[in-house]
């Protein structure tokens, strides 16, 4: 069965209607990121960026021209760290979003308890 709507329209659509699927995808593509998954967050956010402000709004409120924003979030793309979190501050700005890194401590493995020598008593 042919799709009757490509999927980046689809997905711009419920972006624009739906203010927490909006955050969502801006978290899943910030997570991806920080998960080390780069490829996916690069592209989780270049789709962000098309349903929302736009490259060349971004652009403009950046500073960067659109074409080396475009290349960054392509797929052989190497955002530095400076345009990176300059672009993560942007978008969240635009979207009213308040992005915060979170720790969640390892599960500790169970380890079984070694034998410590006594220590020499003095005296």
């Amino acid at each position: 069965m042919p799709l009757t709507r490509s999927f980046k329209e689809t997905v711009k659509e419920r972006v624009q209607e739906d203010r927490a699927f909006r955050a969502a995808l801006l978290t899943e593509g910030i997570d991806a990121l920080l998960a080390g998954d780069v490829d996916t967050g690069k592209a989780i956010i270049r789709d962000y960026i098309n349903a929302t402000v736009g490259f060349e709004k971004l652009a403009e409120e950046t500073g960067i021209p659109s074409k080396s924003l475009m290349r960054m979030f392509g797929p052989t793309g190497n955002p530095n760290a400076r345009n990176l979190f300059l672009v993560i501050s942007v978008l969240q700005q635009s979207s009213g979003t308040s992005l915060c890194a979170c720790s969640e401590p390892k599960p500790s493995r169970s380890r079984t308890p070694r034998s410590v020598p006594a220590l020499p008593r003095a005296g």
